[in-house]
């Protein structure tokens, strides 16, 4: 008899790890990303005394990165598809680090715009390439938790803006702070480079690994027109969910220093604590999101079940941030905010599956460039809404119940359009 039909446990395979190494990289990636990113609106404070802009200046700024970074989104999901992730994400890193630096020699909000559009042409194909990357390496049961590790490192270099940047801006000044953290971040692209390669082409893989990472059913290899896509329903579940939630995390990223700064009195040299709070609140959601649905898929749920049940408890679990405006106190806010980022990133790490978990591998870039790009369009109008809102009325209520509710709205969108997360019917 053999010792399975004896009773005894059948041997487990090693299946490896190589894999990890790559979410490795994109987590490092989202990194220098969102350090670039979040600087303005760090140094907004700083900015604002020292050229003289108006809330509005401020947000026509914003603006303009969005409006430069949903296109981008859009075409480098397309060119993603069709030169894959390796060349897709050094194209990007190579456009945003240009734009980042480029901010140091700005002299008025226009040149600010000008270094923030080409800033924004090059991170709208971060994530294209990082979704790309996870569906390239991971089998459908981990691409959940496998992009809430890398989107994690978004919070990392939220984190990591506020513990470097006031250093190098109190002793060199601002302009020193965009050329030293855009220098240093080169380190990164020859790793990349060298290291990333698809699947089958990469020698380290062992073959259990490699059948690990290709266990679901094959995909047809073809070109998926974007005729098709905008057609499908599916495609706009996921666009519209974005739509929804992304303008909310665009929000924390270049408004709540300021918000730090008007209601408790914050400065350069104090926004670091509570921010590293917020962010490393935010890392837990982002990893316990794609976690979370995981697990319930272990334990014998659907991917349907699974993604949306973690959805509403992170829906859920935003609520509150509507009240952060009467806080008492800063670590109250503090704890508030840091509970709603964090639910952003556990609800946004689970609707980033959603073309993976729904479209071929061939379609999964571009659905999440027109998805990425109606996210900026609606960054642009938050961004348009929190400038009026804080030049007209001047205070942060009205922007935090939008941020309450937006959640809730874009799971009941996603349901409504994608009901069983059945696969996109192409033909």
């Amino acid at each position: 008899m053999t010792a399975e039909a004896q009773g005894a446990q059948p041997i487990a395979v090693k299946v490896g790890n190589y894999r990890w190494i790559i979410v490795a990289l994109l987590f490092t990636a989202m990194v220098i990303n969102y350090v670039d990113r979040q600087m303005l609106g760090l140094l907004k404070p700083t900015l604002e005394k020292e050229l003289g802009w108006s809330e509005t200046t401020y947000a026509d700024i914003v603006f303009w990165f969005q409006a430069a970074y949903a296109l981008s989104y859009a075409v480098f999901g397309r060119f993603v598809d069709r030169i894959g992730a390796r060349m897709g994400f050094a194209a990007a890193f190579i456009i945003w680090t240009i734009g980042h630096i480029s901010c140091a020699f700005a002299k008025s909000a226009g040149g600010f715009i000008a270094a923030r559009v080409v800033l924004g042409i090059g991170e709208g194909g971060g994530f294209p390439a990082g979704i790309k990357a996870v569906t390239e390496w991971f089998p459908k049961k981990e691409r959940a938790f496998a992009t809430g590790v890398f989107n994690a490192g978004t919070n990392i270099g939220a984190i990591v803006t506020p513990l470097v940047v006031p250093g190098i801006v109190l002793t060199m000044g601002w302009q020193a702070a965009f050329i030293i953290t855009g220098v240093v971040s080169l380190v990164w692209l020859p790793v990349w480079w060298f290291v990333y390669k698809r699947p089958r082409e990469q020698s380290k893989l062992s073959a259990a690994e490699l059948a690990y990472i290709e266990q679901d059913p094959a995909d047809p290899v073809q070109h998926v027109p974007w005729s098709k896509l905008i057609r499908v329903k599916e495609t706009w579940a996921y666009a519209l969910g974005k739509f929804l939630i992304d303008p909310i995390w665009w929000m924390y990223l270049f408004w709540l220093p300021d918000f730090l700064s008007k209601r408790y009195g914050l400065d350069l040299k104090t926004f670091g604590p509570p921010l590293i709070a917020i962010y490393l609140l935010s890392d837990f959601g982002s990893v316990g999101g794609g976690w979370l649905s995981s697990r319930f898929m272990q334990r014998g749920m659907s991917i349907n079940a699974a993604r949306k049940l973690t959805m509403l408890i992170c829906a859920v679990c935003v609520t509150p941030i509507a009240f952060a405006m009467y806080a008492d106190n800063v670590w109250l806010a503090v704890g508030i905010i840091g509970l709603a980022t964090a639910a952003h990133q556990g609800f946004s790490a689970n609707l980033y599956t959603l073309p993976s978990d729904v479209f071929p591998r061939a379609a999964v870039g571009s659905v999440i460039g027109i998805g990425g790009m109606i996210g900026g369009i609606g960054g642009m109008a938050m961004s348009k809404y929190a400038g009026w809102v804080l030049e007209k009325i001047g205070s942060y209520t009205p922007i935090f119940v939008v941020a309450a509710s937006a959640y809730l709205l874009a799971l009941l969108v996603v349901h409504l359009l994608s009901p069983r997360m059945t696969p996109a019917k192409l033909d």
